[in-house]
This record gives structure tokens, sequence and C-alpha cells, in this order.
């Protein structure tokens, strides 16, 4: 970058000295987000606490021709908020006030550095709750979450955040704030910009302050634990759930593996012998839950379910998703190094991928731990590996590359909740034809045209905003610097 000194004062100058972060050895705790085998440590670490100063660093930049990258709670599984060597890392983690809880409205209207969970502890007290519940939803940020659209477990009945955002304040690349969406209203006129923002992994702007919708705490809500002999019995079982037309607020799944890591971290006391477990999870009007956890019950058993636990309070159905929430961490008990995979399939389909997921982890001599949202086919297995043993890093790389072919196969996604960022923009092209990526990227450039806003993102060859479609570039350099590092790595 030219002139990084000279950038640093401008910033300093609109935010405070102790709001820039131009020191290497701070800047490292910056160098990755929750996927830690790509690391770039950034130019320097902006620390905007408002609108008016984030549209003050991304007009610096835009004066200066230095790309940015947007960050919140660094929690993300894609390279994400992977920065730019060359650029400004633009945290937004001190922007955490909740502005407005409106049960009227039933609204909640937060800034981006907000913490997912702390939206529901603001809005219980009134009867609400916000529904999109990622396993990290103790630590991970409003801001990217709408980044990343990122779901949970209950976004099986309740979707992701794109179902639960009605408006947003962004800045935009060139440094304007400016408004998207409806806010308290829904459905406004012309196109809908808002869901364009939502899950662009920062390439469109940054979010400044985020309207949500609130749900109304159900009236009942109920809880079971199925084991099984093995991941077909269960898959069968997830199958029938759905096929009987019950739609659960979750139905999450683990294998023996995870189980076993779940129970090394965390003492879960899920049922011995178990292949898989299902959690369900029932909510709504009590008459409607009593009659479909009956029929859930039988179908589990039906399809081979060898113990059923109810959870009989809060205690004991917070221990049933103890284990789950805690999977990623936890595999790190039973594994020195691991990749967190994402991916979907029909959820038809998972007795026959869960099988050849098992084959391929045979064949490249590694082991793999599943454990995801079944109720939708939403995969992430986790591929465990040792780098201190020479190969098996690449045999694991090679290994979660074949799971995403496979999920291409069956007609699937190569992500359904941790964005394609820097790790997975290899995979777009299977995905996609040279003309859909074009038409993908003459969005971004009409946001940005100046390519600055978190450049060498989802897509493998970045084209050049002005270029004719169909006429691709090389790779864009801003992600010459990422070199896999597969030590420690920890993702939650």
């Amino acid at each position: 970058m030219a002139d990084v000194e000279g950038l640093a004062g401008r910033l300093r100058a609109a935010l405070g000295a102790e709001r820039v972060i131009t020191d290497r050895q701070e800047l490292r705790t910056y160098e990755c987000d929750g996927l830690a085998h790509y690391k770039v440590i950034p130019a320097l670490v902006a620390l905007p606490q408002d609108a008016a100063q984030t549209a003050a660093v991304v007009r610096a930049c835009a004066d200066a021709g230095v790309p940015f990258v947007a960050r919140g709670s660094g929690t993300g599984l894609s390279g994400g908020a992977l920065p730019h060597a060359d650029g400004v890392l633009i945290v937004t983690a001190q922007m955490r006030r909740i502005l407005d809880v409106d049960p009227a409205d039933e609204r909640a209207v937060v800034e981006p550095g907000v913490i997912n969970l702390q939206v529901t502890r603001a809005a219980t007290p009134q009867g609400y709750y916000y529904a999109p519940d990622p396993s990290s939803q103790q630590i991970c940020s409003i801001g990217g979450n709408v980044a990343e659209n990122s779901g949970g477990a209950h976004c099986l009945k309740y979707g992701f955040t794109t179902n639960h955002v009605t408006g947003l304040q962004v800045v935009t690349p060139d440094g304007e704030i400016t408004r998207l969406g409806g806010g308290r209203a829904l459905d406004p006129p012309g196109y809908d910009l808002l869901g364009a923002f939502v899950g662009s992994e920062g390439t469109l702007g940054v979010a400044t302050e985020v309207t949500v919708k609130l749900t109304r705490l159900p009236e009942a809500v109920r809880t079971l634990l199925a084991a099984f002999r093995g991941t077909d019995q269960a898959g069968a079982a997830t199958s029938a759930i759905i096929g009987a037309g019950v739609v659960p607020a979750a139905i999450e799944m683990m294998d023996a593996l995870a189980i076993e890591a779940a129970e090394a971290a965390v003492a879960c006391g899920y049922p011995e012998g178990a292949g898989a477990v299902l959690i369900v999870e029932l909510d709504g009007p009590a008459a409607e839950v009593a009659a479909q956890f009956d029929e859930v019950t039988r179908l589990c058993e039906e399809n081979g379910a060898f113990e059923i636990r109810i959870a009989a309070d809060d205690a004991e159905r917070a221990l049933f998703w103890k284990g789950r929430k805690s999977a990623f961490a936890a595999v790190g008990r039973i594994s020195p190094d691991y990749i967190v995979q994402d991916g979907v399939i029909p959820r038809t389909a998972l007795p026959e991928v869960l099988r050849r997921i098992d084959d391929l982890a045979t064949s490249h001599g590694v082991r793999v731990a599943n454990v995801f949202h079944a109720g939708d086919g939403n995969l992430h297995p986790l591929v465990l590996f040792d780098d201190g043993v020479e190969g098996e890093a690449e045999r694991a790389e090679a290994a979660s590359g074949a799971i995403i072919d496979l999920c291409i196969e069956y007609g699937g996604s190569i992500t359904g909740e941790h964005g394609v960022g820097a790790d997975k923009a290899k995979y777009m092209p299977r995905m996609f034809t040279d003309d859909d990526l074009d038409t993908m990227q003459l969005v971004r450039c009409a946001f940005d045209p100046s390519g600055l806003a978190n450049p060498g993102k989802i897509f493998p060859t970045p084209r050049l905003c002005g270029e004719r479609p169909g006429r691709h570039q090389g790779a864009h350099p801003s992600q010459e610097a990422a070199k896999p590092d597969w030590h420690g790595a920890e993702v939650f």
C-alpha cells in the first residue's frame, strides 16, 4: 500500500489514535477469522465506533485507492474476513449498541457489533426472541451474520438471517451512508437491494445498523434425543418426519465420532452405543406440539431408534443441546487439527451421502466427524488430521474437496451458511457457468466499481469493473499472501 503512514494519520484524525492499529504484533490478532489455516496480516486496523466513523474510514480508503475488509467478531469459517495485506481491516466489534427493541412492531434495531444472543436476551423480557441461532451465537456478531447470511439449528423452521432482516443502514464502497430495505415496514417497492446485500460477504459495503424481526416466544417447546445404531437409520427418520408434514424447529444429527468428541469435551451423557443421534425440537401452540411430538417419537422408533430421551425441563433440554452446540470446538479433544466443511444436499440423500463420505475418509486415510442440520441437509463434515504427520494435511484437504464435489453431484451446494469467502472461491465454477459468474460480478461492480470492498473473495477470477463479461483476468492479488497454516486451527 502506498503511504501507509499518510492513511493512518488521516484515520487517527477521524477516529482517534487509540482506534487505529499499525503495530505489527497487534495486527497479528486480526490475521485470520475462525478458519485459521489462512492468515494475512493487514496493513492497518481501524476500530470505528459509529456509522459516521465507518464512513470516514471507507472514504479515506476510496480516496487513496486502498482496499478494505469489514470484520465483526471473527468467528467466520470461510475466510470471509481474511484481511488484505495492503489494505485496511475495519473492525465493527465496538459498535455494539442495541438501539431499540419494539415488541409492538416486532422489530429490534442494533449495531453490527451486537452479539447474536444479546438480541434474544434483550427481547425475552417482552416475550420475544431472535430466531437465527448459529452455534457460535454467544460470540458471533449480527454484522457478520448479515455478511454470511448465517443460519443455525432452528433455520429449518424459521429461515436464515435474510428472512429476519428488514432494513439496513450501510456504508457504500465510496463512503456514503444509505439505507436499504423497508426498516419496520415490509416489502418496499423497487429492486430487492436488501436481499442482495445480505449474504454478500462484505463485497458490497459495510452494514452499520441492522433492523431485525423479533419472533414471539412459543407457547410450548419440547425436545427429544433419539439414539440410532447408525446414520442410515437417523437419516431415514429425518426424511420420515419431514415427509409426514411435520416441520420441527430443529432436527440435528451427530455421528459416532462427533458424539465421542462432545463427550470428551462436555460430558453430555448421550446413550452408549449410539452410531448417531438426532436432536428434534418442536415449538408452537401446546396442543399442536403435543400431537406432533407423539408422531415424531413414533417415526423415530419405526426407523430404528433404540433409545429416546425426552427433556423433562429446560435444564435437560440445555444438556441435549450442549453437546451439539459444542461439537465444532469439541473435535479439538480428539484431533490436533481439522477442517470444517459446509455443504448442502437433499435431505432424502442423507444415508447414501453419509456412506460415501465414510468411503472418502477411508480412501484418503483420514477421519471425518459429521455434525449437521439434518432437517435441511446442511452438512458440516469435520475432516480430522495431524499436521505433524507428513502428507496428512494434504490428504485432509483432498478429502474436504471431494466432499464438496459430492454435494454438487447430488444437486446440492458448496455452502449452506458459512459463505464462500477465500476458502471456497475455487469451487464456484463447479456450481455456476461463466455467464452466471459474470452476472454476479456485474452486481458487485454496480455497488463497488473500484473493486475495493473485500476483494479476492467469492469469485475465483474477479473481473475488473468495466471489463466485458466473459473475459476474465487473473486472480486478484489480494490473496497472494494467504499461505495455509494448519497449526493450532481453532474454530467455533
